[in-house]
């Protein structure tokens, strides 16, 4: 693999932070490494092999969709539980109702849920009964075929306790109190109750395949959920971090401590203030608003316990020579001064501050110490520690309104989280328990009065309520907002299975909630933390353009460290805070954890220095991300879920790579070794990073200056999956590269199942004969595995992500039947089987089963399959059951599915309008809504026809505009035929000589060439390519001497042709084409129904009228919008130029006719017939019954 000559000598680095390498990497353990080959000595093959198996063992220890899984075992080992222990104690007040209160005490009720357990997927079912069995295992496969729901029963053990209250006198002298309230406890149960079914990810830890020898499919990875029968998937959601403080200017200056919930936020306001006049050129003071109330900072101060104004000061530790800072601070104390006079003074402080708080809207229960505690800062202990923080805030805010740190940027990757499916699916369950708590207090409460007796637990706990609201929000994709009361849309999607390459992609979106309709700002624009952990092509256009995006081949998402590393930190070097407000900490480090103030060092170089070997060393979880900010003298530890980290080779551990036993590596080995690691994106600031091993051996031969502590593993994995098995993207114009990857990889036709006969899906295409491509790149190598039927050592790529066929195309005109996109194809060709594909489409009918059909009153409403003489088509190729046989043939207008009523009313299901096909499939099943329902799936072979829609792998699509016969073809020296013709003016203003090369490096691969890789970014140079179709014989830049296949003359000109990748798209002719004379109208205004399935018409809007205008085609015009659409005719009298009535009247003599007949004149004369529009008529009819009426001018003509 070589390098493109434009890319030699350049210096590859993505350096923030410490440029440094020396000082960043110092280790303790560098003797081992003295004698350690060096980078040179390894030598440049030997490395860039160790690349590619280091990737192979990524791939093969974390996959593709290892997000996915990893955050749901993640929700189901701890999410579950935290989400009920979140409840805590839930109280059940009596109705206090004085007429059924009797001669007792009022009774109460207590709550409590404890552990939760989870079964596999189980089925139960009174059938099963019978058999002597409880319960059989519920296997994906069955789900999908019995459109049931994979899930599991949820059991929580619940504790229920019923007491009453009683006063009780006491000695105050002992106690402190006069009397207090005694409980005495009546009844004391705990049970394990189901409170609900929640969906099981398929491949995860509680599903059945996750421990299955062989799947149900090769190329099912897992990831999706199963409801109700459709796969669906989650798009992981981008947050901003509630893990930092975040620091804005947009309306003020404003720094916030942010919390999930509301009580917990607290928010420091630098605003102006018109009171304070004395102080000259500021007038902003500071003010804090936490629960709901604004309070002066200082009384805030005060209030933790902080003893002077001196201290306060000392504690901020900013600003004593800015006096900008010094007036902001003086101004704050004037401000406490004035409002709150005295405050200093013994506990002043605190009474004003629980007087402010008691005095807002909704205030809390607590004491303030209890607020203090609960709300403020809660993760910190101790009030002295609060004010410190309280402190740092404040830092923080002065350092950014006078510039010495920047505002935090939401579309930074530092400052935002992916909610995946842990924490969403803890958002949607809190929000159902929530309703079913409701629903079970009302009910508990009920049963708490003396008369009634108290039932047990699941009697008040609706299940039904947790697994209806589930599935209800999987099946419309409407989740609940993280804080929000209201639901949100696009965070659930069905899986879509054109291809596996799509279900893939789908499941590594994500997306961010933005408002459409206004300004997003810099939002759909990439940013440079985006670099390789978010495919910065990877994105649709449209309205979605840059909110939903791609995580990058090897970004991977983090999940909670469980395990405690105060330990480790100690160990390192870190000390405690002290919990009094009078100790300096005046040029300490500051060590934060998960944003919280844990600890300080004395020096930062060597404490992170330290953290990074232990976890080098698998002493510290490999996901811990270590971020050492210099210029504020902090150090940040991030152990959160929802970061995105990416695999980078450490450059002076790679000698160890010597010492490593055996030809294979796990990669787990790798990180234990230090060799290689993963970085975050507030982290990947302090690394300075080569873009390849190459840059790292000419810096090893040349003492290059710059000092690489990191090297990527491949310069393709910045890309998401879609784009990086592109060939030569990076010499293609970004938009084509785009269209490739969102669009025609995605629509093409390939191989989407290996288990099509036990899933039943509503459209799949399947082709005949899918190939892989000449070519390799890096990516599809790596997902690959080892070996292959022929016993040799060499990687087989990952050929389902490749969907389409090797094709030898020709750049030429033929005949003016390829301009415009067109494609010319070779019709010997297609009748071998090239680009042959099946089209698989899946009907659906349901009645009810036996128990639901007892329920009903009325027996002549109940429906069941069978077959009648049906009056809306043919029943022909029906059994007596009304399903089809296998193998029948049938065509628009026949009956697919026979049902009928007890009545003989038909209810069957009929094939639409350029329906067709062979039945392949009959299928009869139940689910477990009480319904049978009958599959039949039609199978068509289509083979290419004109108007079908192809593309390359370079955005190039176009459409097949005529089949031209193999002798017609203008052919080769050695008699090769092209399969496809291309035009030439597709290539300049498309910018794609990615596809040239393409076909040219397939020359030289089909004739034996050693240079096979098109890995973007990193591909062979023009002149490897030419040297190797030069050394096969053949011409330098891929041009043939070609024939012309009508006359036999040599053609003067040389065309280029060569082996190149072409895939067919799902959009095909047959599927679109449209066409009517007359047909179905709507019953209301008459005219041409709109669905093309339904035989509707064809839209001839207002620009279609203009354009026949402007030929002047007006009786084309008056056919089309008249005539074939709603013609129609009406009566006019001509006196009074009303619309007159069609009616039957008396005449004299007792006879009665029926005629036009004017009501306003009553008269019968001069009444003429006109054709007007039906839709004219209409709406002169709907403003007749508003009160409006329409005069008609009429003439002849």
């Amino acid at each position: 693999m070589g390098e493109p000559s434009s890319y030699k000598g350049q210096m590859g680095r993505n350096d923030g932070g410490s440029l440094n390498g020396d000082e960043m990497d110092l280790s303790s353990d560098d003797e081992e490494l003295v004698d350690m080959p060096s980078l040179h000595d390894i030598g440049e093959p030997f490395l860039m092999n160790f690349c590619r198996k280091a990737s192979t063992a990524f791939f093969h220890e974390y996959g593709l969709i290892s997000h996915q899984i990893n955050s749901f075992n993640d929700f189901i080992e701890n999410g579950i539980q935290n989400v009920f222990d979140s409840f805590g104690d839930i109280m059940v007040e009596p109705g206090y109702d004085p007429s059924k209160k009797g001669e007792s005490d009022w009774r109460y009720a207590l709550v409590r849920f404890g552990k939760v357990t989870l079964d596999r997927p189980q089925f139960s079912g009174d059938k099963l009964a019978e058999c002597g069995k409880d319960y059989l295992n519920l296997l994906p496969r069955h789900a999908r075929l019995q459109n049931m729901t994979y899930s599991s029963r949820m059991k929580v053990n619940i504790n229920l306790q019923v007491y009453t209250q009683k006063l009780v006198r006491s000695d105050k002298f002992k106690t402190g109190k006069e009397q207090f309230v005694e409980k005495e406890v009546t009844s004391d149960k705990s049970k394990d109750v189901v409170v609900g079914r929640i969906p099981i990810m398929v491949k995860s830890k509680l599903c059945w395949m996750s421990e299955a020898e062989k799947g149900d499919c090769d190329f099912d990875l897992g990831g999706y959920f199963l409801v109700k029968g459709a796969e669906k998937t989650f798009i992981a959601q981008e947050q901003i971090s509630l893990k930092k403080l975040w620091i804005s200017d947009n309306q003020g200056w404003t720094i916030a401590y942010r919390s999930a919930w509301k009580r917990k936020r607290l928010y420091i306001k630098l605003a102006g203030n018109s009171d304070v006049d004395y102080i000259r050129g500021e007038e902003k003071v500071l003010t804090v608003y936490f629960l709901s109330t604004e309070i002066p900072i200082w009384i805030l101060f005060f209030a933790l316990g902080v003893s002077s104004d001196k201290e306060v000061v000392e504690l901020i530790d900013f600003g004593h020579d800015d006096s900008r800072v010094v007036n902001i601070l003086f101004a704050s104390i004037h401000e406490a001064d004035e409002k709150y006079k005295g405050f200093r003074k013994g506990g002043k402080a605190l009474s004003e501050v629980e007087k402010s708080i008691k005095n807002c809207k909704f205030p809390p229960a607590e004491s303030i110490e209890e607020c203090f505690d609960n709300y403020l800062f809660p993760s910190l202990a101790g009030r002295k520690r609060k004010a410190r923080y309280l402190a740092y805030m404040v830092k923080c805010l002065l350092q950014a309104y006078t510039g010495r740190r920047k505002c935090d940027n939401k579309d930074d990757f530092r400052n935002k989280r992916l909610d995946l499916a842990g924490e969403l699916l803890e958002r949607e369950l809190r929000v159902q328990i929530l309703n079913a708590r409701r629903r079970m207090m009302r009910a508990i409460q009920r049963d708490l009065y003396p008369d009634r007796c108290i039932q047990d637990i699941e009697h008040y706990l609706d299940a039904s309520i947790i697994t209806n609201g589930l599935s209800r929000a999987f099946s419309t994709g409407a989740w609940s907002h993280p804080f929000k009361a209201e639901r949100i849309s696009g965070v659930v999607a069905t899986l879509r299975r054109t291809n596996p390459l799509q279900a893939v992609s789908d499941m590594r979106k994500m997306r961010q909630q933005v408002n459409y309709t206004g300004k997003v700002g810099d939002a759909r624009y990439p940013h440079p933390s985006h670099w390789g952990k978010v495919c910065f092509l990877s994105t649709p256009d449209g309205e979605n353009c840059g909110l939903v995006k791609n995580l990058a081949v090897t970004g991977l998402v983090s999940t909670n460290t469980l395990e405690p590393l105060d330990g480790i930190l100690h160990d390192c070097g870190m000390e405690k805070v002290a919990d009094d407000s009078s100790t300096s900490l005046h040029g300490k480090i500051k060590v934060f954890l998960n944003g919280d103030w844990v600890g300080i060092c004395e020096d930062s170089l060597s404490f992170v220095n330290n953290l990074r070997n232990k976890r080098r060393q698998k002493e510290l979880p490999s996901q811990v991300e270590i971020k050492r900010d210099i210029h504020q003298g902090e150090v940040r530890i991030f152990s959160d879920s929802g970061r995105i980290l990416r695999p980078l080779l450490v450059v002076k551990n790679l000698k160890r790579i010597k010492a490593l036993k055996g030809d294979q590596y796990d990669f787990p080995t790798l990180l234990n070794k230090g060799i290689v690691e993963l970085i975050g994106a507030e982290e990947e600031e302090d690394c300075c990073t080569a873009w390849s091993v190459k840059n790292l051996v000419k810096e090893d031969d040349q003492n290059c200056p710059v000092k690489y502590t990191h090297c990527e593993l491949d310069m393709s994995y910045l890309l998401g999956l879609s784009c990086g098995i592109i060939p030569f993207a990076n010499h293609d114009h970004a938009r084509r590269v785009l269209y490739e990857s969102e669009k025609h990889s995605q629509q093409g036709i390939g191989f989407s199942t290996t288990n099509p006969n036990i899933r039943v899906d509503t459209l799949s295409h399947h082709l005949y004969y899918p190939q892989r491509p000449l070519f390799g790149t890096m990516i599809s190598d790596c997902l690959g595995k080892l070996g292959s039927s022929l016993g040799d050592k060499a990687m087989l790529p990952k050929p389902e992500f490749y969907n389409g066929q090797n094709a030898i195309v020709a750049v030429n005109v033929h005949l003016g039947y390829n301009q415009e996109d067109s494609l010319v194809m070779n019709r010997a060709s297609m009748e071998r089987g090239m680009f042959r594909s099946e089209h698989i489409r899946s009907y659906k009918a349901d009645v009810e089963n036996k128990e639901s059909q007892q329920k009903k009153h009325r027996s002549e409403d109940l429906v069941n399959f069978g077959k009648i003489q049906s009056k809306i088509g043919r029943v022909d190729s029906l059994d007596d059951d009304g399903l089809p046989f296998v193998g029948a043939n049938l065509q628009s207008g026949d009956i697919v599915i026979g049902r009928c009523a007890e009545s003989g009313t038909d209810h069957s299901i009929k094939l639409k309008h350029t329906e067709r096909g062979m039945v392949q499939k009959v299928l009869l099943s139940a689910n477990d809504d009480g319904k049978n329902f009958a599959v039949v799936s039609l199978r068509q072979v289509r083979s290419p026809c004109l108007g079908d829609k192809f593309a390359s792998m370079h955005g190039q699509k176009g459409v097949l505009g005529f089949l031209e016969s193999q002798e017609n073809f203008p052919f080769t020296v050695q008699g090769i035929v092209p399969d496809v013709v291309i035009n030439p003016h597709a290539f300049p203003s498309r910018q794609t000589p990615g596809q040239l090369l393409e076909a040219a490096l397939g020359k030289g691969i089909a004739l034996g060439g050693p240079v096979k890789y098109a890995t973007p970014f990193s591909t062979p140079s023009v002149e490897d390519i030419t040297n190797q179709l030069h050394r096969a014989g053949f011409s330098r830049w891929g041009n043939e001497r070609v024939y012309n296949g009508r006359t036999g003359e040599m053609v003067r000109s040389l065309i280029f042709m060569g082996p190149t990748f072409y895939q067919r798209l799902i959009h095909m002719a047959e599927d679109k084409v449209k066409f009517r004379n007359t047909g179905p109208v709507h019953p209301l205004t008459r005219q041409p129904v709109a669905d093309r399935k339904r035989f509707g018409g064809i839209k001839f809007g207002e620009m279609e009228r203009d354009c026949l205008i402007a030929h002047g085609a007006s009786a084309n015009l008056h056919e089309r919008l008249f005539t074939l659409s709603d013609s129609s005719q009406m009566h006019v009298c001509q006196k009074c130029k009303n619309m007159a009535n069609v009616i039957q009247r008396s005449v004299p003599g007792g006879r009665k006719i029926r005629g036009p007949y004017c009501r306003t004149c009553e008269s019968a004369d001069d009444i003429v017939k006109v054709n007007v529009p039906y839709g004219a008529k209409l709406l002169c009819q709907e403003l007749f019954s508003m009160g409006i009426s329409l005069k008609f001018d009429t003439q002849l003509c």
